[in-house]
């Protein structure tokens, strides 16, 4: 059916070919673009051929922004048509290393964590064992809602900083405990907003431009000391993901950011590759009566406010696009829509990503990081418009071995790991990785 469809195209009915619910392949693209038509005279929008992408990617990624935006459908930005959509992730996708972090240790050197009245009130998750190894680090000397000395304190700093980016506490001990659906989210992403809280909207941004102006001057490859943790120093947008990004928009894609991360600081990056505040999505904090950030979180898909149970994150991000981009409400914005009501590009770079790349109608964008359940629906390629490109900076050497497709890979709900399934059924098998530093021509 669908090849009779192409043939049929005339120049009439190219301008529909956003809504054909399939990304068409080359031969069909080129066939739905006569010769005097803009992809022909080649002044359709396109990606510079100065950025270097992996293989054929470049070429892939044109397909798409060709066959779903003006090039086929002239009308868009003229209010006669829908405009497609991308979406992207932010930490590690737009960007090299995670700028949460970076405006973490910022904020942990220049002493701008305030004491919570306990611990335990800062998510409801957080166990004992981690509330009394943050109360013994951080003193209770300081009175509740003043900041905390961490840029003196290492261990305070050092325990802050490991609950958020293990879930443990520097002996190990698990820092969250009790359920939570783990395909919805994740306690220490979700304890970042919660972390500032009694802090104001425009307090926390300031906190993140500074962070930004000093990870952007650091040299690639700079660390930095946050207690005894040597982390990533340095920060650096992609010039091929910004290049993707003002390609798409000249095209007339509506572009977004979709992060874990929280707004006002994904805000404060994704300024620098045009995208405004209506256009980035992430951990929405509810704000008390005086304007502060509380431990509240604005939920989606009929979870109202919530302590973090339904953040953006694996298939919270599908959820996240579907009410916010789409305007599905309640329980049907965690499922996966008609083709009308999906994105028609996405890129990512980690398993949280997973579900909503795999949304994407056109292409799907991969960054490898070498994780499992991303890595096996990327290099599975059921629908033959997956398109894995190692990380522009510093990209990660072949994974040795296998990822464990047919048997551990997937993140399930209760936090367990299963088998990756294509959506017949059917058990995608292991996968190699062949897309890493070492397979980039020199």
């Amino acid at each position: 059916m669908r090849n009779r469809n192409i043939l049929a195209l005339t120049l009439a009915a190219a301008a529909t070919l956003a809504a054909v619910p399939a990304a068409l392949p080359a031969a069909a693209a080129t066939a739905a673009h006569p010769a005097n038509s803009r992809t022909a005279r080649g002044d359709c929008p396109q990606l510079s051929k100065k950025l270097e992408w992996y293989g054929n990617n470049r070429t892939k990624l044109q397909r798409t922004i060709d066959e779903r935006g003006t090039c086929a459908n002239p009308d868009l930005g003229h209010g006669k048509s829908k405009r497609p959509v991308a979406a992207f992730d932010w930490d590690n996708t737009i960007t090299k290393n995670d700028v949460t972090d970076a405006t973490i240790a910022w904020s942990l050197r220049h002493d701008k964590i305030l004491r919570p009245k306990s611990w335990k009130s800062t998510s409801k998750w957080m166990t004992d064992d981690a509330d009394r190894a943050l109360t013994e680090a951080c003193g209770t000397k300081v009175p509740v809602g003043k900041p905390l000395p961490t840029s003196r304190n290492a261990a305070c700093a050092d325990e802050i900083f490991e609950v958020r980016e293990d879930g443990k506490t520097m002996s190990g001990a698990p820092a969250f405990a009790g359920e939570w659906d783990h395909r919805h989210t994740v306690p220490q992403y979700a304890w970042v907003p919660q972390l500032f809280a009694g802090h104001t909207v425009p307090e926390l941004e300031s906190y993140a431009a500074k962070a930004r102006k000093e990870a952007l001057a650091a040299p690639i490859g700079a660390t930095q000391t946050v207690g005894t943790h040597e982390i990533p120093g340095y920060v650096r947008y992609y010039d091929q993901q910004r290049d993707l990004i003002r390609t798409l928009k000249k095209a007339g894609f509506d572009v977004y950011i979709v992060s874990a991360g929280s707004e006002p600081v994904t805000e404060v990056w994704s300024k620098g590759v045009g995208i405004d505040r209506a256009h980035t999505v992430a951990i929405r904090s509810v704000l008390d009566r005086k304007g502060r950030i509380s431990t509240w979180n604005e939920g989606c898909g009929g979870v109202p406010r919530n302590k973090g149970e339904a953040i953006p994150y694996i298939d919270g991000k599908r959820c996240w696009i579907n009410q916010e981009i789409f305007k599905i409400k309640g329980k049907k914005a965690w499922d996966k829509q008609d083709f009308r009501h999906r994105i028609a590009l996405g890129g990512g770079d980690a398993d949280t990503d997973v579900t909503f790349v795999g949304d994407a109608t056109g292409a799907h964008l991969v960054l490898n990081r070498n994780k499992s359940e991303f890595m096996c629906r990327a290099y599975d390629n059921a629908d033959g418009r997956w398109v894995v490109n190692p990380m522009f900076i510093e990209p990660l050497p072949r994974k040795d071995g296998t990822y464990p497709c047919s048997t551990a890979a997937y993140n399930e709900h209760d936090g367990s790991k299963g088998p990756v399934l294509r959506e017949d059924g059917s058990v995608v098998p292991d996968q190699g990785d062949s897309v890493h530093a070492s397979s980039v021509p020199r």
